[in-house]
């Protein structure tokens, strides 16, 4: 009602009709007088009245005049208060923070989230850049944090003075264990160069001895392939045959210190991805099965997965594929039956 009331004096007023001024001095004495009608002891202004107030000061100042409630400077007072909430509701923020991603990144990542658990938020990112959307990685994080409650983790690398200075000619070796359905022993040798974290080579063996892994360094490096330094551990597998056959190949043997598997992350670090993202979601059966699921498992590591070391790239070099047309649509590649996926644009048919 109050609001009909000031657009009627506001009407009149710009009109310049001769009663404005009466009519204006009739509504200020009725709003008074509505106050002492109130359920209350001793009536106070509340913000129906104070807007009330300013808003009729606003269009006709000489309502002072008639103002027996309050004094002319308090009203003068709510006038400038009211100013400065005025323009302080109209200077506000109109889209606080960073723009919100879209709705077809936001369904890709709960889609890459929950076809691939063990996935976090650089491998989902960098899922994302090689389709060509451009977001940033803590975007992405916060997002996957809000829809799967889980924090991300962030994996950290050390010795990296060294290992940085001799990417191109560093190798390193190391065993995995794993066992069969019938619970015997398979050991697994992988031979990881550093400059592109690729697996140059891997054996299999239920019988591993020194003779077997010096012969192993031969396949791996024929004629003149051989690396500068070799990283390895003070396993006592490493016997003295492996040790003359690696010197005679000019090979520079470096030995990490006992018990400490940190200062050779990055075989350390494969290991693991073997173990998590495949071996521990599959039963072996025998050495030739479990070369069998390796070797996709290495097609997948070099062509499709990316990694946070090589800028969200993979080892082979993957190119970016942008979007082909507005029709297209992203599918997903199963990889190791289903257990991991490559994403790409598809035009539809």
């Amino acid at each position: 009602m109050i609001w009909k009331l000031i657009l009627w004096l506001r009407l009149a007023l710009s009109a310049h009709c001769l009663n404005a001024h009466l009519a204006a001095e009739n509504l200020a004495l009725r709003q008074q007088l509505g106050m002492y009608k109130r359920r209350e002891k001793k009536p106070r202004f509340n913000q129906r009245d104070r807007l009330f107030w300013v808003i009729l000061y606003r269009l006709w100042p000489g309502c002072c005049n008639v103002l027996v409630n309050a004094k002319p400077d308090t009203l003068i007072k709510w006038h400038k208060a009211g100013f400065r909430q005025f323009w302080r509701w109209k200077s506000r923020p109109r889209k606080p923070g960073r723009p919100r991603i879209s709705p077809e990144v936001q369904a890709l990542i709960r889609l890459m989230a929950a076809a691939n658990p063990g996935w976090g938020a650089p491998r989902i990112h960098g899922e994302l850049l090689l389709l060509g959307f451009e977001v940033d990685e803590r975007t992405v994080s916060r997002y996957l944090e809000r829809i799967m409650k889980t924090p991300s983790r962030r994996s950290s690398q050390t010795w990296m003075t060294f290992l940085r200075n001799h990417l191109r000619t560093l190798v390193s070796i190391d065993f995995l264990v794993t066992y069969t359905v019938t619970f015997r022993l398979v050991y697994v040798l992988v031979v990881l160069s550093h400059d592109r974290r690729r697996v140059l080579y891997f054996n299999v063996t239920s019988n591993p001895t020194a003779e077997w892994t010096a012969q192993q360094i031969v396949q791996a490096f024929p004629w003149d392939t051989a690396p500068k330094y070799l990283l390895r551990d003070r396993d006592g597998i490493y016997g003295d045959v492996f040790k003359n056959r690696v010197n005679h190949m000019g090979i520079e043997q470096l030995l990490i210190s006992f018990r400490s598997p940190w200062q050779s992350p990055f075989v350390e670090r494969v290991i693991g991805s073997i173990r998590r993202e495949c071996l521990d979601h599959m039963i072996v059966l025998n050495e030739r099965h479990l070369k069998s699921i390796l070797k996709e498992y290495f097609s997948y590591y070099h062509e499709d997965r990316t990694h946070y070391s090589l800028g969200k790239q993979t080892p082979s070099g993957r190119l970016v594929q942008p979007k082909p047309s507005d029709d297209a649509m992203v599918v997903a590649l199963p990889r190791l039956g289903g257990l991991h996926h490559r994403y790409e644009w598809r035009v539809a048919a």
